[in-house]
């Protein structure tokens, strides 16, 4: 029988860790910051930090110039220029594109077929998050880049180490992943080109708002693009199997998201008012990120020598922290593995609360990512009705925690 809430064991044992030694800890090469101590620290001293370095796993896929890898004034020169299309008032534009993703999603289910939801709105996420920020025809290939960035993920959700060896030995695993980003270069850079010249199916896009002027070269515009297009739908489409497996494993949860969602839109698809009338929806995303957070722990790298709890952490330690650990701690949430949307009738701090991180480089695409688990699960719960399928639900990857054999459910 699968539990109602969904343990991940090694980020457990960091749990353990911090139960037995505190705030900061040393495990093999690492140092780990764990606690909500730990997390306002590294907010707060950003210029104790780098996350280059920590971050040198993600380049095969985001490349060295994305905002995941940057520091200091390049990062915020690149942030200033990329945050305008992820504001409040731009995604309020992008709710019908996730509405109309959803639906084409829910539009091809069969009462009594059994489908892996996770799968599914994997694909209806990677389109919506491509027509919402690069436009029609970009999203015209969604698929392909299903397809291409699937064999530099795969190589990604490998330890740094292994990714290390992988690429000096060039194995196969690594050549087919150098091939598959060739592709993926070849149509985004094919883009850029057309907006650079002004030949693009929309003006307010993120990519033809990027390619104005100078200020970024192509190879940023690139890496900022392939990003939020990987980055975007790999952690939101986790997110979401997570909240349609709490729905399916807590039915009166489903009951009463349902019974708001009915009462408040009915038929009709969600406006940005009618978003804000959803308070127990909005508590079922928040309460899924806070018990299945996307990224399970974070790193950074020391810029210098700096002292924490008592504890001296020499310049260039690699360090850990951990949201999981944090949101499942119950000096910090009452009762911490219960599933309770109903707990969050107030915002708790930045440093109790941090799937998306925190600091200067908090997640970009947060809004986006809320936004549109919200839209898809109103739209889920109005349409159709899943029965939980018996099966083994296991998590898998820090970097963006998701079922590892998917999520079946049978349309009702």
């Amino acid at each position: 029988m699968t539990p109602d809430v969904v343990s991940f064991r090694q980020a457990d044992l960091l749990s353990a860790l911090y139960r037995r030694r505190g705030p900061v800890a040393r495990l093999g090469p690492y140092v780990y910051l764990l606690g909500p101590e730990a997390n306002q620290f590294v907010f707060a001293n950003a210029h104790l930090f780098r996350v280059q370095e920590a971050f040198q796993a993600l380049v095969p896929v985001d490349g060295p110039t994305s905002l995941i890898v940057s520091d200091g004034e390049d990062h915020r020169r690149r942030r200033r220029l990329v945050q305008p299309a992820l504001h409040h008032r731009q995604i309020a534009g992008y709710l019908d594109v996730m509405a109309e993703n959803a639906d084409a999603t829910l539009d091809t289910w069969q009462r009594g077929q059994v489908v892996d939801v996770y799968q599914e709105f994997r694909a209806a996420i990677r389109r919506s998050t491509i027509h919402s920020l690069f436009g029609a025809r970009f999203a015209a290939d969604a698929e392909f880049f299903g397809v291409q960035l699937q064999a530099l993920l795969d190589l990604i959700d490998r330890n740094p180490p292994v990714i290390t060896l992988l690429r000096r030995l060039n194995a196969p695993v690594w050549r087919r992943a150098m091939a598959a980003r060739a592709k993926v270069d070849e149509r985004v850079y094919a883009e850029i080109a057309k907006a650079r010249a002004g030949a693009t199916d929309t003006d307010d896009h993120v990519l033809a708002t990027l390619a104005r002027g100078d200020e970024l070269s192509d190879l940023e515009i690139r890496d900022q693009v392939v990003t939020l297009i990987a980055a975007g739908y790999e952690t939101t489409s986790a997110a979401m199997a997570w909240a349609v497996f709490s729905l399916l494993r807590h039915e009166q949860v489903r009951l009463k998201a349902k019974s708001e969602v009915d009462g408040v839109l009915g038929a009709q698809r969600p406006t940005v008012e009618s978003l804000k009338q959803l308070p127990y929806l909005n508590g079922v995303v928040q309460e899924t990120l806070r018990l299945y957070p996307p990224a399970v722990v974070s790193a950074r790298t020391a810029a210098e020598d700096f002292e924490f709890a008592g504890r001296r952490i020499k310049k260039g330690t690699f360090l850990i922290y951990s949201p999981y650990v944090t949101h499942r701690l119950p000096d910090v949430w009452p009762d911490p593995l219960r599933f309770d949307p109903e707990r969050w009738t107030e915002k708790p701090a930045p440093h109790e609360f941090l799937p998306f991180g925190g600091g200067p480089h908090r997640c970009i695409g947060a809004n986006l990512a809320t936004t549109e688990l919200t839209v898809m699960l109103a739209r889920l719960l109005a349409r159709t009705e899943l029965r939980y399928v018996p099966q083994r639900v296991r998590p898998t990857s820090v970097a963006a925690m998701r079922p590892k054999y998917g999520l079946r459910a049978e349309v009702l």
